[in-house]
């Protein structure tokens, strides 16, 4: 049986509610690398609540710091609205200032690991993910237009850097096939604990709708299936199992999300009128409209400015995919080989790479 905390909390009390969350799921953190994955879509401000929100997570990089870890990363990889902005991302959602000194960006390395062949053999995942000792997921409370809510699971997805998210969007061709490959990315590397803020939620047409509703919650587990079904029936699904990725996830394994199987360490209250997405998700028409505007970004590839560039060769040193060399005067990009992650966009000294 999986534990799932529902605790009351707000920005100025949330440290209490993050400290008893690592009571209840205790982590090996002295002398260990640990990275904390907040979600962030873009950027945003904090207010909006479409992003984790800096209180939270500040509270859960201090909590962390007292535990002694021989090294504390916070970082992810932003969605398709930020592709090459990843230190911008975090800068002006206040979450740089809340990693208080442990921001990295974890999109600039990456390492090839094998994947599910049904959509590709590989995948890059970041680096800082696979090297970690700990991972502590810090994911949103809100609403997902092609999955229903963007939670514990969801919130792995951004383990991928760059475009390989448009691109893996594309290969499903169609949201159902999504969810399931959601899965599949998630079991890549399983966090060891979730930390959800949910203090303000976001419902309606999320991840980035305008309609918030106080909560004034923190959720956390051990167990990423147990606690998005919690959120799914807070949400107002009455059967988690409506919600494809979390069937996908519970028939492999990973975790379930019944009422028998999980014992709740709080109050549980499902919110009142909450706003699912249109239809219920991922078979509303609309679905289609955002796979279609993912996808163009999977078309896009950077091309050097021949008035801007200097041949200071930064972008090919920072190239986590090496799909970049010298073609005479110019650095080139390989079609084949390039990521979309745009890390050499975003470490062009002379903003001299443009997407085409």
């Amino acid at each position: 049986m999986s534990k799932v905390m529902i605790q009351p909390a707000d920005f100025e009390t949330c440290q209490q509610a993050v400290n008893r969350a690592f009571d209840l799921f205790p982590l090996a953190i002295e002398g260990k690398k640990v990275l904390v994955k907040p979600n962030v879509l873009r950027t945003a401000k904090s207010e909006e609540a479409i992003t984790t929100h800096p209180a939270v997570l500040r509270a859960v990089v201090k909590k962390l710091e007292s535990m002694n870890p021989a090294q504390l990363i916070v970082g992810d990889n932003p969605g398709v609205f930020t592709y090459g902005a990843n230190e911008k991302a975090f800068a002006d959602t206040g979450l740089t200032e809340a990693s208080l000194g442990h921001y990295r960006n974890i999109g600039a390395e990456s390492r090839e690991v094998p994947f599910n062949p049904e959509y590709r053999d590989t995948l890059s995942v970041s680096t800082a993910v696979l090297d970690a000792d700990v991972i502590v997921s810090v994911p949103k409370f809100k609403t997902h237009g092609l999955t229903v809510l963007s939670g514990a699971i969801k919130n792995s997805f951004g383990i991928l850097p760059g475009a390989q998210k448009a691109k893996l969007h594309k290969l499903a061709g169609n949201p159902k096939r999504f969810n399931d490959l959601l899965v599949d990315v998630f079991r890549l590397r399983v966090p060891d604990l979730y930390i959800v803020d949910g203090i303000v939620g976001m419902e309606g047409n999320g991840p980035a709708s305008t309609e918030l509703r106080d909560l004034n919650l923190i959720l956390a587990s051990d167990n990423a299936v147990a606690l998005d079904g919690v959120i799914a029936r807070l949400m107002g699904v009455a059967d988690p199992g409506q919600v494809r990725f979390l069937a996908t996830a519970q028939k492999a394994g990973l975790g379930e999300f019944s009422d028998e199987a999980t014992e709740i360490v709080g109050e549980f209250t499902p919110i009142e009128g909450f706003k699912l997405p249109p239809a219920g998700g991922p078979d509303r028409p609309g679905a289609e409209k955002i796979q279609e505007f993912i996808e163009s970004r999977t078309r896009l590839r950077p091309q050097a400015d021949p008035d801007m560039c200097t041949g200071c060769g930064a972008c090919i040193e920072q190239c986590p995919a090496s799909a970049l060399a010298f073609d005479g005067e110019l650095p080139k990009v390989d079609p084949d080989k390039c990521i979309v992650c745009f890390c050499c966009q975003e470490m062009c000294p002379e903003q001299a790479m443009q997407l085409q």
